[in-house]
């Protein structure tokens, strides 16, 4: 499997006339970066960046593809040559994924020559314009869940693949699980499911249905009590279970009335211990409004997976600097209105006091300083991945990692509302 046609042709094209100009070898800087946050975001959450590592270990062009792009006139013989050797032979520094950012954060940045690094333009932009607008997302919605445990249930409502990639986000930013078990294949993250309404209507009765779900999965199952009557429902769960039910899911209805009404019948009843779960077109808003509620967990679906109304990060991908003919570094920027890009290869660093961030500091020149926290790791070098950053093990340790970044963030950050940035971007 590669992953080299999912690109734009007019990387294809300007490869193909800088082999023929000369300037293909030139060394370049290029830096990702989002110009500004979505409205209402206090921060990003970079991810994706491990889905892009593995994706690049399989930016190859063997015959096939090479024959599409010569059937289509895409690229000349020579260019067909030069394709059938590729292989990315350069640096990348990123962020960690699971890191917090703000504007002009050069969360992405890769070293190479022109042609091999200008190729991975789309494939980079693609993965993490995505991933990072599903993760700020859910961040957002960890923090309006407020320490209770969110499960990605998004599936039905995206692409097939983009689905994984989704329950991948989310589980970085801190939701607890998914309900795609690919996704629990192929990186680890817990997978959860019981039942939807079809089940029910199946059966002859509420009580038939609630009966075979049982003795399926046992008394610690969660039974969907809003098919009919909730309160019906509920008093059948609890009489079924002798009041040691795990679970009753809602799915509908005014959730704070409904929530309330339920706890309380539940306990009325005894089964003290039965959690609530609530599944209902939710998203950081609706969440949020729910934290004086009765609540025990939540499920998300469409919101989660469109990054809650932003569906891409906003991310660009901007030559920043070249070798000259002499071989001295020349930074380059775009001046185009609104879209002016800073020349220069970047560092950057997150100024820190008393453990909590006060500024994100981007440096044209120089170092990061000693009262700021060092943002970009390298995670590529002359062409090898770094494995620590793959798989399940580098899930993992990007969800471990946003948690200590978002901890540094002021106490206002996690506000779910309009303002600013929660720190200021400083350009040195």
């Amino acid at each position: 499997m590669t992953t080299a046609l999912l690109t734009d042709q007019y990387e294809l094209t300007m490869v193909d006339a800088a082999l023929k100009d000369g300037t293909a070898d030139r060394r370049c800087v290029f830096e990702v970066f989002a110009r500004r946050l979505p409205d209402g975001r206090r921060y990003g959450v970079a991810a994706g960046l491990g889905r892009f590592l593995t994706q690049l270990t399989e930016f190859r062009f063997g015959d096939e593809e090479i024959g599409f792009l010569r059937d289509r006139r895409v690229i000349d013989e020579g260019t067909a040559r030069w394709l059938a050797d590729y292989r990315f032979t350069g640096d990348v520094r990123a962020y960690r994924e699971g890191e917090v950012f703000f504007p002009n954060s050069p969360v992405l940045q890769i070293e190479g020559t022109f042609a091999e690094a200008v190729m991975l333009e789309t494939l980079a932009l693609s993965v993490l314009n995505a991933d990072s607008a599903i993760a700020s997302a859910a961040a957002r919605m960890v923090s309006a869940a407020d320490r209770r445990p969110l499960a990605e249930m998004g599936s039905r409502r995206t692409g097939e693949w983009n689905a994984v990639a989704a329950a991948r986000a989310a589980y970085i930013a801190g939701f607890g699980a998914t309900s795609n078990l690919e996704a629990g294949r192929t990186w680890g993250i817990p997978t959860m499911g019981t039942a939807a309404h079809a089940f029910t209507l199946l059966h002859d009765s509420e009580e038939a249905a609630f009966r075979s779900q049982l003795d399926a999965l046992g008394s610690g199952t969660t039974l969907l009590v809003d098919t009919y009557d909730i309160e019906a429902a509920v008093e059948t769960a609890v009489r079924l279970t002798g009041g040691t039910l795990g679970a009753v899911r809602i799915d509908s209805g005014d959730l704070p009335s409904v929530v309330a009404s339920v706890r309380a019948q539940l306990d009325r009843l005894g089964a003290t211990a039965t959690k609530i779960t609530v599944t209902n077109d939710l998203d950081e808003y609706t969440i949020a409004a729910l934290r004086a509620a009765p609540v025990d967990s939540y499920g998300v679906g469409t919101s989660v997976v469109s990054g809650s109304g932003h569906p891409a990060a906003g991310m660009v991908f901007k030559l920043v600097a070249h070798h000259s003919p002499a071989g001295e570094w020349v930074p380059v920027a775009k001046k185009s209105a609104e879209k002016a890009s800073v020349g220069g290869r970047k560092e950057a660093g997150r100024r820190l006091r008393n453990g909590i961030a006060t500024a994100e500091v981007v440096l044209t020149s120089g170092t990061v300083g000693p009262d700021e926290r060092d943002l970009l790791v390298p995670v590529v070098t002359h062409g090898e991945v770094d494995p620590a950053f793959l798989g399940a093990v580098g899930v993992e340790a990007a969800r471990a990692h946003h948690k200590r970044a978002k901890a540094e963030l002021p106490a206002d950050a996690e506000r779910i509302g309009r303002g600013d940035p929660a720190i200021p971007t400083l350009l040195v």
